[in-house]
Order: structure tokens, then C-alpha cells, then sequence
């Protein structure tokens, strides 16, 4: 992790802070496979658009890892890229990888941005996503009875807060699979502090993100941070995966504490010696590798799956 560190700071990229959105945007799509694991090939890959509340097609993305023989469960995933960068194509080979190992379809929603969309919007294009999954998934060979949704970073935030949004309108939910989620206010735990510079995930980069966002009058709003939701009972089960030394890492635990305090079913795995956006990371950090692992066998715990690479064929 330090030698990947190193090498990003020898690059002498400018700060994504200090560069215009659309700047930072193509900044963060040319990097974004560079240290990714070879992207599997899948049985099926079919673009969509899913329709949002204001009429705006969403586009997505569907990863099946067979093209036929009965629906399959599938996860609705967020990328990350605080609410500002990413898109399906800067998470294409880790959908990818989760849908190979998983043996589920992973739908990757591109919602929109800001700072053109601003909260809640990508809140909104969120829940308008996994409710068109839970009434219409049927058409696209999903089984709309096993659904999860995931995310990493700011598409963890918005998982959890679709994970909340889902128990309130009775729809059934198999598993939140969230990756080092968003889930406080003002960014206050020590983490905070102790991993602020040369860590990946740098304190002002963070502010930058939230400017864009969310005015900082509306930053209590459980829909931002679902720490402070009025109550978590009843929520799906969750596997939390999170980076040791990343800002966001204090924040990760106290959200699975608060799960389990609730009686939610929690497994929180703490990957020790990373940092954020390590997941995708799979070509240099082999914990980025064991993550999928076992995020995908949580998937398939979740819903009722055998595990593909060990599976007998007929």
C-alpha cells in the first residue's frame, strides 16, 4: 500500500481539488483501471435506462455471469467518487468481478452528479432505481424477490440510506454490501484527523466533494448521514467491508455497531493496512482481492447461491 502511495505521489497529478469538476472527472476515469485485476469476461453485459421520478433516463449497466436458464438475484451497486466523480465505466471491472464470483446479476446505476445535481437527487435516482428493479426486474430476467444493493464511498452512503428507504416501504432486502461507507455529518471521528493527508483520500478532497454536494444546512440530514437516521430496526443484514487507515474507517464501525445494537445482522471485515479506494486495487494490493471474496460469498449466503468456481457442472 505504501509503494502504491509512493508511486501516485511521484505522478505529481494536481489535487482533484484544485482542478475543475469536468477535469477531475476525466482525471478519475483515465486512472481508474490502472491497478484494477483483468477484467473478466461475463456471459452477459447489457446497457439499460431506468427510468427516474423527473422523467431523466438513468443509464445503468447489467453484469450477468450467464445469459439464460431462470431469473436471477441481483445487487442494485452505487460507485463511489463523493457524490462528484465515477461512473459505471470507472466501476465496470469490479461489478464485473462481483457478479463473476457472486454468481448474481449486479445492475450499476450511473446517478447523477453534482455539482449539477445536488442533493438529494442522487438519493432520489437511487431509490427510483431499486423500486423499477423490485416492480419491472422481471423483464430484464432478475428476480425481484432476491435484491440487495451495494455500494463503495459515497455509493455506500447511498446504499445504506436505499437500505433504510426499503424497510420503510416494506420491500425486502437480502443484504446491504456496503464498502468504507459515508455515514456522518461533519466528518469529526478521529480517523478523521489521524488519516487527514497522504492517505489516498486526503481531507480537502473530501471538503471539495461535500461543497459540490450539500449545503452544509442540510449535512444532519439522515439521507446524508444515516448515522443519524431515527432508527435502524428491521433494516436488511449487512456486510460492512472496511480500509484500516482511511479517514472514513471510525465512521464504517459505528454504523455496523449501531446495526447490531438494533439487532441487524452484521459482518464487518476490517482490511488491514489499506486505504480508501483500495478495492479497486486488485492488481497490487491482494486485500483488494480478498475483499471481493468476501463480499461475493455474502451475496451468496444472502441469496441462497452456490459458489461458482467450486460449483459441479451437470
Amino acid at each position: 500500500m505504501r509503494s502504491v502511495i509512493d508511486r501516485m505521489h511521484r505522478a505529481r497529478r494536481p489535487p482533484m481539488e484544485t482542478v475543475p469538476v469536468a477535469e477531475a472527472r476525466a482525471a478519475y476515469e483515465l486512472g481508474a483501471g490502472v491497478l484494477e485485476i483483468p477484467k473478466p469476461a461475463l456471459a452477459r453485459v447489457d446497457e439499460l435506462r431506468l427510468p427516474a421520478r423527473d422523467g431523466h433516463a438513468l443509464p445503468a449497466r447489467l453484469y450477468a455471469p450467464r445469459p439464460g436458464g431462470g431469473p436471477l438475484p441481483a445487487l442494485l451497486y452505487l460507485h463511489g467518487g463523493g457524490f462528484t466523480v465515477g461512473s459505471i465505466a470507472t466501476h465496470d471491472t469490479l461489478c464485473r468481478e462481483i457478479a463473476r464470483r457472486a454468481g448474481c446479476a449486479v445492475v450499476s446505476l450511473d446517478y447523477r452528479l453534482a455539482p449539477e445535481h445536488r442533493f438529494p437527487t442522487a438519493v432520489e435516482d437511487t431509490w427510483d432505481a431499486l423500486a423499477w428493479l423490485a416492480a419491472e426486474g422481471a423483464s430484464l430476467g432478475i428476480d425481484p424477490a432476491r435484491l440487495a444493493v451495494g455500494g463503495d464511498s459515497a455509493g455506500g452512503t447511498l446504499a445504506a440510506v436505499a437500505a433504510l428507504q426499503a424497510r420503510d416501504a416494506d420491500l425486502p432486502l437480502a443484504l446491504q454490501l456496503l464498502f468504507y461507507p459515508g455515514c456522518t455529518a461533519h466528518q469529526d471521528t478521529p480517523s478523521h484527523a489521524a488519516y487527514a493527508r497522504g492517505f489516498v483520500l486526503e481531507e480537502p478532497a473530501i471538503t471539495w466533494f461535500f461543497s459540490h454536494y450539500i449545503d452544509r444546512g442540510e449535512r444532519d440530514d439522515w439521507r446524508f448521514a444515516p448515522l443519524n437516521a431515527p432508527d435502524v430496526d428491521g433494516v436488511a443484514p449487512a456486510w460492512v467491508g472496511l480500509a484500516e487507515c482511511d479517514p472514513l474507517v471510525d465512521e464504517g464501525i459505528a454504523y455496523a455497531d449501531r446495526l447490531r445494537a438494533a439487532g441487524v445482522a452484521v459482518d464487518l471485515e476490517i482490511y488491514r493496512g489499506v486505504t480508501h479506494e483500495f478495492i479497486k486495487m486488485g492488481r497490487a494490493i491482494p486485500e483488494a482481492r480478498t475483499a471481493h471474496a468476501h463480499a461475493a460469498a455474502a451475496l451468496r449466503a444472502a441469496f441462497g447461491l452456490p459458489d461458482p468456481d467450486t460449483e459441479e457442472t451437470p
